[in-house]
């Protein structure tokens, strides 16, 4: 009688061994497969951004273009228009060469389509002493030629909560910037690519895929895997068994 309650008691230690076992594999499989998905996604942008290059007349601003417009992401494009300079926008907090500053927005008006595209011109140097000083930047008129990468709406950073106004702000929503503006505006933006000019650097950090982060994850949970079926094999039987032996 005094070996039931033992026996019990070991079935649910190797019950729970084999649950954390299998909880920390699946979590390493899965961050494995994380990492596979940004591989995949890292490898089509950069064979997007090798086809040869378009001109930007062939985005359509309708609704039902959406999708065809999310498929040239990342394509090379030359885009000729006219800059409305009015509606610049300077997205505070951003960095080039660990520097703060401001990524400047320009709407670009195509020529030939009348459709709106938002260029990521580049990025100016903020000023220390006055936080509402806008930096020079210099925007030619009449037709010009921009050529960069087509480019998803740019990323958020936190913010407070709230509608922004004025040409300095944390974020640009899209569905206000529309309503603010009068302008379709198209959904993607081109961020320019060329050397420094117009009081603008465009040395563009590389997008880092995150895939070490994930192999570095997956690495982890294996090893708690390993060592959550090293330490039931050592109290559960090596040790139990050399208790046995005869002195």
């Amino acid at each position: 009688m005094t070996d039931k309650p033992l026996h019990w008691k070991r079935w649910i230690v190797l019950a729970l061994t084999a649950v954390g076992v299998a909880i920390t594999f699946s979590l390493g499989l899965w961050q494995l497969g994380r990492a596979s998905e940004k591989t995949a996604l890292q490898d089509a942008r950069t064979a997007q951004s090798r086809k040869e290059m378009l001109d930007g007349r062939t985005l359509k601003g309708s609704s039902e273009d959406v999708l065809q417009r999310s498929e040239l992401l990342y394509r090379r494009m030359v885009v000729t228009g006219r800059w409305l300079p009015n509606y610049t926008v300077y997205l505070d907090n951003r960095q080039m060469n660990a520097k703060p500053g401001f990524f400047v927005l320009t709407p670009l008006q195509i020529d030939g389509s009348g459709e709106v595209l938002v260029v990521q011109r580049g990025w100016a140097q903020r000023s220390f002493t006055d936080r509402t000083a806008l930096p020079p930047v210099q925007t030619a008129e009449g037709l010009v030629q921009v050529q960069g990468h087509l480019a998803p709406w740019p990323s958020r950073l936190y913010d407070f909560g709230g509608a922004e106004t004025g040409p300095i702000r944390q974020n640009l929503d899209l569905t206000a910037y529309r309503q603010e503006t009068g302008l379709k505006v198209l959904e993607v933006t081109l961020l320019q690519s060329g050397e420094s000019s117009e009081g603008l650097l465009r040395e563009w950090p590389v997008v880092a895929s995150g895939v070490e982060k994930h192999h570095g994850y997956a690495f982890q949970w294996f090893g708690l895997s390993g060592l959550i079926a090293l330490l039931y094999v050592w109290f559960q039987i090596v040790q139990p068994r050399r208790q046995k032996r005869p002195v």
